[in-house]
């Protein structure tokens, strides 16, 4: 079966962008700003929070840094000015990581004072494993110059997630706690499913234990239950954690969280990279793939 959602994925990467873009585009507000504004803005209609993303990472240039720090100011400034419930998320890759450190620091810094100034927060993404320890540490490093609003991200399928939210939790960091999408080796990542959810619900009652502000990330109906029950055993009022969920992914299982008195976190991407987002989104889920070849298939 693994070979066959490979194959599929394979097909769907020779499928013309433009036959793929309708069907990508439930799950991304759109490549324009004002797109994500809207969507926003309805999600916030419903109660829900957001987090808005911009796509794109992997610059290879000082200017295409320079750039992603523009455009994600101007998120910010039109999130305040529009009266939105939302923050930001940012992958230092788009910041410039891998061209200079040093660049990429002054970058997330200024993106860091501008949402300090509209008392609005950031959450800094976390890429494959190649960076895993650059992004923990240049993390610390803002935390050590005094920014206070901003978060991190945690994969539970990674070997060596226990040993950092070990670290995390003496300063009771604000946490992110997801799956993982990204292709690693097994030598440093989990493959089985149930080592997985294992892993995410040890990794998410440390957090809890230790009273950090947890983002619970996830579409999986199991870890949700367990969620549950850690709230309920801990007595954890509704401030302590939120519940995330990526634009356009298990509407129903999200409606039935939040009608539980939960807080509800959607992340909406947009941008012009819609195309390498959606690659990635249809590896992690390769039912979805199926769907839309079918659905190609059917149409023409």
């Amino acid at each position: 079966m693994h070979l066959i959602n490979k194959l599929l994925l394979v097909a769907l990467r020779r499928v013309p962008k433009e036959l793929v873009r309708p069907i990508a585009m439930r799950y991304i507000a759109g490549e324009g700003l004002e797109e994500a504004v809207r969507v926003v803005r309805g999600l916030n209609a419903r109660n829900m929070l957001a987090t808005i993303d911009v796509l794109g990472e992997d610059v290879s240039t000082r200017e295409e840094a320079e750039q992603a720090r523009e455009v994600c100011a101007r998120v910010l400034k039109t999130v305040q000015e529009e009266g939105l419930n939302s923050n930001l998320s940012i992958k230092l890759t788009q910041f410039g990581l891998k061209i200079d450190e040093r660049l990429c620091h002054e970058n997330v810094k200024k993106i860091l004072q501008v949402a300090r100034g509209y008392g609005n927060f950031v959450r800094i993404d976390m890429e494959d494993s190649s960076i895993t320890d650059s992004t923990l540490d240049l993390y610390e490093r803002l935390c050590a110059e005094g920014f206070e609003n901003v978060g991190v991200v945690i994969q539970a399928y990674l070997r060596r997630s226990e040993e950092d939210v070990r670290k995390l939790v003496q300063s009771r960091t604000n946490t992110r706690l997801v799956k993982g999408i990204y292709v690693e080796p097994e030598s440093i990542a989990l493959k089985d499913r149930e080592a997985i959810r294992g892993n995410y619900l040890k990794l998410l009652k440390m957090l809890l234990e230790a009273r950090c502000y947890v983002a619970i990330a996830t579409h999986d109906d199991f870890l949700v239950k367990g969620g549950f029950q850690f709230i309920r055993e801990m007595h954890l009022p509704q401030n302590a954690y939120e519940f995330q969920m990526l634009y356009g992914v298990r509407a129903k299982l999200r409606d039935q969280i939040l009608a539980r008195g939960h807080r509800m976190r959607i992340y909406v991407p947009f941008g012009a990279h819609w195309y390498s987002y959606s690659m990635r989104r249809f590896q992690e889920n390769p039912q979805m793939v199926r769907y839309i070849l079918q659905a190609l298939l059917v149409k023409n």
